[in-house]
């Protein structure tokens, strides 16, 4: 199915519901934010760090401009607030980053890897979904990945932002628990869908991955 057909099938449920004069619990509304809180700029092409204290974070194409809130409508500010927290409390420095070529999360977060000074990198996708990777390992493998967004909380992102460090230092953590609900992919597959072409929307095979300065208030 082509993002033409499946944009049309999206468009014709909404429009259902909307004659149907509410949105059904399985069908939550697009989240939609104001992101006064943060603000993101590009500072020019990405670099390959030195620092063996450093975890790159990998940002969507749409991550905080697009889009400013989670599927579930955590803000993408406290998302960041909360994974940089965890790094900081492992002693460890960030930078970020955002890839244009591509919105798959595995692909982000081993760029984000292969550009740390650690070899450790994290990706997070606007709608939540984020992996932790190292860069030694294969693009579709990786150390920890968090599949359902719509289960993660912000303890959840802040205990990720720890484990990436304590991967940067050598150290084997505990894997971060996740849950597991299976209604969760049938309840938010029309609105991921939505969200998947707000992003790829965005998608520039020829811009270089850009470095970002990230003012977080």
């Amino acid at each position: 199915m082509d993002e033409k057909t499946l944009r049309r099938i999206i468009e014709e449920v909404l429009n259902e519901v909307t004659r149907a004069g509410a949105a059904p619990s399985s069908a939550p509304a697009v989240p939609l934010g104001s992101g006064s809180h943060l603000t993101i700029t590009e500072a020019g092409a990405a670099e390959r760090g030195t620092d063996p204290r450093e975890v790159v974070i990998a940002l969507s194409p749409a991550f905080g401009g697009k889009m400013t809130t989670t599927i579930t409508g955590i803000p993408l500010a406290d998302v960041l607030k909360e994974v940089t927290a965890g790094l900081e409390e492992e002693g460890l420095r960030y930078r970020f980053i955002r890839l244009f070529r591509t919105a798959d999360v595995g692909f982000m977060a081993h760029e984000a890897a292969k550009l740390s000074g650690s070899g450790i990198g994290i990706g997070i996708q606007s709608r939540g979904t984020t992996v932790i990777h190292q860069k030694d390992l294969a693009p579709l493998s990786n150390l920890e990945l968090f599949s359902q967004a719509p289960l993660l909380d912000l303890a959840a992102y802040r205990a990720i932002g720890k484990n990436a460090a304590k991967y940067a230092k050598n150290e084997s953590p505990i894997p971060v628990p996740v849950r597991n609900d299976q209604m969760a992919r049938p309840k938010y597959q029309a609105i991921a869908a939505l969200l998947h072409i707000k992003e790829t929307q965005l998608l520039d095979e020829h811009k270089k991955t850009q470095e970002l300065r990230v003012e977080n208030r």
